[in-house]
């Protein structure tokens, strides 16, 4: 047999999230909710209503069911219950941003020099952070990276959220 076709990946992407995440918005609604609730806690009907706005015509039941499996995977939570004339409203929010964009083709090109820049300031980071997140035992070299990736990204998440308050 001949190789018709060979080539070398280079690993240039690290994804951290659990399975439930994963699951929780591998359906394009409950992605939608997820960014419908990011900044503002909405009720079931509040959600239903945008998600119609959006070309997602879903009936309250199903918004109900969506929220209840995103509850679950703790991406998102109650905020705040109100109680009116003996009817009680679930407002729900999420802490967690989804950025759902196509990389541009050029992308590598575009902004190799920057990467390489970025990362030789990460590396400097990383010297210091990295044997904070050692696992000691059973815990594998993957979990210590994506341990690294974790407190990465929420460090960056900080700066860019205070960054867009400006």
């Amino acid at each position: 047999m001949s190789t018709l076709l060979e080539k070398q990946i280079k690993v240039n992407r690290i994804v951290t999230t659990s399975i439930e995440h994963a699951r929780a918005i591998e359906d394009p609604a409950r992605a939608k909710i997820m960014e419908i609730l990011y900044r503002q806690a909405l009720s079931a009907d509040q959600i239903s209503t945008a998600l119609k706005k959006t070309g997602y015509k879903k009936a309250l039941t199903t918004v109900r069911h969506h929220l209840e499996i995103l509850k679950e995977s703790g991406l998102v939570e109650i905020v705040r219950i109100e109680e009116s004339r003996g009817a009680i409203t679930k407002y729900y929010s999420t802490s967690t941003k989804l950025l759902d964009f196509q990389t541009p083709v050029d992308f590598d090109s575009t902004y190799s020099k920057v990467i390489t820049n970025t990362s030789t300031k990460i590396e400097k980071i990383l010297k210091g952070l990295t044997p904070k997140t050692a696992s000691k035992g059973k815990k594998s070299e993957d979990y210590s990276q994506y341990l690294v990736m974790e407190i990465m990204n929420r460090a960056m998440t900080n700066v860019l959220e205070k960054s867009n308050k400006r």
